[in-house]
C-alpha cells in the first residue's frame, strides 16, 4: 500500500481563500482602500509569515488601538470560521483510500490550530494520521518530518508521493526525502532550478489522480 502525503493549508483546505475573505471584510470595516487588500495578502504570504507579524503590520499601518493579541485571535478565529472541506476533496481521499493508498497530512504550524482545522472540517475522518511540525519538533522541508509520517503510518517512504503547493516546503522536502511529488501550481510558474516536482496539477483532486495513475 503506497503512502500519500498531503500538505494541509492551500492543498486540502483553502486557507488562502478564508484569509482573503476575512481581510477584505476587515479592511472595509476600518475604512481602508480596496487596493490595500493586496498589501495585506503580501504581508500574510499564504500563511508563511507569523500571524503576529500580520497583526503588527496592521497596527502599524493603520494606527489601530487593537492589541496585537486581540488581532491575532481575531485572524485565527476568522480563518477557522471560514475554512471548509470541499466535498469533492473528501471524495477523492475516500477513493484513494479504497484503492489502497494511505493518506497522511504533513503540515507546518501550531499543533492546536492545525488539529482544530482537521477536526472542525471533518478532514480527520479521511486520513490515516497527521504530523504537525510543532508537535514533532521539525518542519518541512526537513526530510525527517516525512520519515516521521511514514513511521506513524507504520509504512516505508518507498513509493510514497507528496502533494503540496509550496515549492520549498513540499516539493523541496519531497526531493530531500527522495520521494515523488505533485505540485499544486495555483497559476504560478515553476522557477526553482535545484529540484522540480514529478508532476504538476491545478488542484488537489487532480494531484491525487496523478499519484494514483502512477501505480
Amino acid at each position: 500500500m503506497p503512502l500519500l502525503l498531503l500538505s494541509l493549508d492551500d492543498t486540502l483546505l483553502d486557507r488562502a481563500g478564508a484569509f482573503r475573505a476575512w481581510a477584505a471584510e476587515f479592511l472595509g470595516q476600518i475604512g481602508a482602500p480596496e487596493y490595500d487588500l493586496e498589501w495585506l495578502l503580501s504581508i500574510d504570504a499564504d500563511g508563511m509569515n507569523s500571524t503576529w507579524d500580520v497583526a503588527e503590520g496592521l497596527r502599524g499601518r493603520y494606527g489601530l488601538r487593537y492589541s496585537a493579541l486581540d488581532l491575532v485571535e481575531e485572524i485565527r478565529q476568522a480563518i477557522m470560521d471560514r475554512i471548509r472541506l470541499d466535498p469533492l476533496t473528501a471524495c477523492a481521499l475516500a477513493i484513494a483510500e479504497d484503492s489502497g493508498w494511505v493518506p497522511v497530512v504533513v503540515t507546518n504550524g501550531e499543533s492546536r490550530q492545525q488539529e482544530e482545522k482537521l477536526r472542525k472540517t471533518g478532514l480527520d475522518r479521511y486520513l490515516a494520521d497527521w504530523v504537525i511540525s510543532e508537535e514533532v519538533g521539525v518542519r518541512k522541508p526537513n526530510p525527517r518530518i516525512f520519515a516521521i509520517a511514514a513511521e506513524r503510518a507504520r509504512m516505508r517512504l518507498t513509493n510514497a508521493w507528496m502533494i503540496g503547493d509550496s515549492p520549498e516546503a513540499d516539493i523541496g522536502g519531497a526531493d530531500a526525502a527522495d520521494i515523488r511529488s505533485v505540485w499544486l501550481h495555483r497559476s504560478r510558474s515553476w522557477i526553482e532550478t535545484r529540484y522540480a516536482p514529478t508532476r504538476t496539477a491545478d488542484g488537489v483532486i487532480a494531484a491525487i489522480a496523478e499519484a494514483m495513475a502512477s501505480r
